[in-house]
């Protein structure tokens, strides 16, 4: 299994980063190695938004999708995201966003872990390279939107 934190202050506020983790349709747009994202299902509540989604990874010819259920605690400014089907055998990260003087910190945890064992070895070697990309790419996201 891999797994990897990241913690960060960026400079957008909290409820903008938010909505930019909760549109994932817009990822292939920004985020690396993202080819589409599609949102099969969003339910809202009071207190939760629900979303059943698939997400296109990697390049051109080496793709996979997978289904994932992400869940946005309202109050508690978490965002879990764990697998339903797909390539991975396990999945779970957290989004956590904290109002630090106009800004937010932003805490990303993730866990996985591929089916394909050869994979698992390749990603463990990149995996820090690429989670750095993917937040850096929030964040430029956040700023260009945002600022």
């Amino acid at each position: 299994m891999s797994s990897a934190s990241i913690k960060k202050i960026i400079s957008c506020n909290k409820k903008n980063l938010i909505d930019i983790v909760l549109d994932i349709e817009q990822y292939p747009q920004f985020v690396p190695w993202c080819l589409d994202g599609k949102i099969h299902e969003r339910k809202v509540s009071e207190d939760f938004i629900e979303i059943k989604a698939d997400l296109k990874v990697g390049k051109k010819f080496i793709n996979e999708t997978y289904s994932s259920l992400v869940l946005y605690s309202k109050k508690k400014d978490l965002i879990t995201v764990t697998n339903i089907k797909g390539p991975l055998k396990h999945l779970k990260n957290e989004w956590r966003f904290k109002e630090v003087n106009n800004k937010t910190q932003l805490d990303f945890i993730i866990d996985f872990e591929l089916q394909n064992n050869f994979l698992n070895i390749i990603m463990k070697n990149y995996f820090n390279f690429g989670l750095n990309k993917i937040t850096d790419a929030f964040e430029q996201r956040a700023v260009k939107l945002f600022k």
